[in-house]
């Protein structure tokens, strides 16, 4: 038994993905012009493998992120996964619930997303009830919170619009609430920023892509994903009402932060 009195649950293997994983090859070949990074059905189609080459340490926040909501979920509360993509932290937060009478909203803007993350939500037979919306998280309300997942999500939100949405997710949050932030970063030391940045090159060849395909990706993320420096997050965390703010996990340029109301 638990120190709180509750059967510990069995170990799962985390939930990455809605449908069989297809091969990203979405830069292999020389584009004439390379467009702006959209989360579209090609991206969708390929998500799973994308995430997994790119992003160190993505299938570790994934699980923890049931850990983490199996200690901060409270009954009678909504759990908000704002940037669902396919719903693997969706389903990881459902996974997690052990207090009863909660729900679970998974948000995304992108069309294709929902669809693949709503599929998903339907071959999981967990009972936690699941809301799929497609909308501009600025736009969601956000309301008796007890869980707000952020998964590499803000980055990709205008630099202007951060505080606004944090203060927002801040307010609509139950005290000792919990949000759990994931993002790509950069560091204020330039040798340090340049040491890590190439630490992640290296790491996505050794995953099977290309010079070309990292070169090309990069310029179509350029304009779209915009990284920050884990003391800017921090501060803007604490500004916008949290109480207790700090990196729980790190892999090179890649970090996941609680910030806890």
């Amino acid at each position: 038994m638990r120190p709180d009195g509750k059967k510990p649950l069995p170990p799962r293997p985390p939930v990455l993905h809605s449908a069989a994983m297809n091969k990203d090859r979405i830069y292999s070949e020389s584009l004439a012009n390379i467009a702006d990074f959209r989360f579209d059905a090609q991206v969708a189609d390929v998500f799973t493998d994308m995430i997994e080459r790119s992003v160190p340490g993505y299938r570790s926040i994934i699980t923890m992120i049931e850990t983490l909501t199996e200690h901060y979920a409270r009954p009678g509360t909504n759990l908000y996964d704002l940037g669902c993509s396919l719903g693997g932290a969706t389903l990881s937060i459902r996974r997690g619930i052990t207090a009863e009478n909660c729900r679970i909203i998974a948000v995304d803007s992108s069309e294709a997303m929902v669809e693949r993350c709503r599929k998903a939500v339907e071959r999981d037979h967990n009972p936690t009830p699941v809301e799929t919306l497609c909308a501009d998280i600025r736009a969601v309300e956000i309301a008796e919170a007890s869980v707000v997942v952020l998964n590499f999500t803000l980055q990709f939100i205008p630099p202007g619009d951060r505080a606004g949405l944090l203060e927002k997710i801040c307010a609509g949050m139950k005290p000792g609430g919990v949000l759990i932030l994931s993002e790509k970063v950069v560091f204020e030391d330039g040798h340090l920023n340049e040491l890590l940045a190439d630490i992640h090159h290296d790491f996505k060849k050794a995953h099977g892509y290309s010079d070309l395909e990292i070169s090309q990706k990069r310029s179509a993320l350029e304009n779209v994903l915009i990284p920050e420096t884990i003391p800017a997050h921090k501060a803007r965390l604490l500004n916008a009402g949290f109480k207790s703010v700090d990196v729980w996990f790190q892999c090179f340029n890649f970090m996941s932060m609680l910030a806890v109301k």
